[in-house]
């Protein structure tokens, strides 16, 4: 609940970092050293915690559809049932769990640190502005990231299944589980848990960065900030993530 009141009490003042982002973004001259290394931060730092989730989720999903469909005799579809939940929801919603805690918990304990000892003062005195130079590349790296993970996440995830159901029903080869993944998905699919990945990477990369710059109370609220984003930030991903797949399925069904 405490996680909840929070959320909302921050939400009008992460709308209006929001808009000072946007703005940011179109305001000469782009800052492309610090996206460069905000890019190696959100993805390519985040490719092996990406990969092991998504290996693992698919074998447990897979177990748990072949034994299911057992029952009534159907296991050789395992393929279809697991690639469409992969695709659709696992892949993007585990990935931009594991990545906005990582991510967003270090977005919130950096710049809550540059707040505690006067760094982001500093910039604003000397007539820089704090959105663009620290929270623009954050947020846009993120955005950017976390649909190339997410994709990474999907192919990983349904190789971890094809494993696992070849191994567990033996009528299933790999070739027969690739055309069943072929059969069920549609690009639209595909684009269903993609445009989610944006909504999730701009979720993760604005409230870690609202966060850390609303931090105080010295290295305890640094601390404190830290775990406030990684609380926040999970709330905000589940609860876009519903109203998400609402509109997506009223849309293309």
């Amino acid at each position: 609940m405490n996680g909840v009141r929070s959320f909302i009490r921050h939400f009008g003042a992460i709308t209006r970092l929001t808009v000072a982002t946007f703005r940011a973004f179109w305001r000469s001259p782009i800052e492309v050293r610090p996206l460069i290394n905000q890019l190696d931060v959100a993805g390519i730092q985040s490719w092996s915690i990406t990969f092991l989730t998504a290996v693992f989720t698919g074998m447990v999903f897979a177990l748990q559809f072949a034994s299911s469909l057992a029952t009534y005799g159907a296991s050789m579809y395992t393929g279809k049932m697991v690639s469409l939940g992969i695709v659709r929801e696992l892949g993007p919603m585990l990935t931009a769990l594991l990545v906005g805690g990582r991510v967003g918990s270090g977005f919130a304990a950096e710049l809550g640190s540059m707040v505690v000892t006067e760094q982001v003062d500093a910039i604003r005195a000397l007539g820089a502005d704090p959105v663009k130079k620290l929270v623009a590349p954050r947020v846009l790296a993120c955005v950017i990231m976390l649909p190339l993970l997410t994709m990474f996440a999907d192919a990983v995830g349904l190789v971890g299944a094809m494993i696992m159901t070849v191994r567990e029903v033996s009528d299933v080869t790999p070739k027969f589980f690739y055309l069943q993944v072929l059969d069920t998905l549609w690009v639209v699919d595909l684009m269903h848990g993609l445009m989610k990945s944006v909504a999730f990477g701009y979720i993760i990369g604005i409230v870690g960065c609202y966060i850390g710059l609303n931090t105080h109370g010295g290295t305890e609220g640094v601390g404190h900030s830290t775990t406030q984003a990684v609380v926040i930030g999970a709330i905000g991903l589940l609860v876009s993530n519903f109203f998400l797949t609402k509109l997506f399925l009223a849309i293309y069904g």
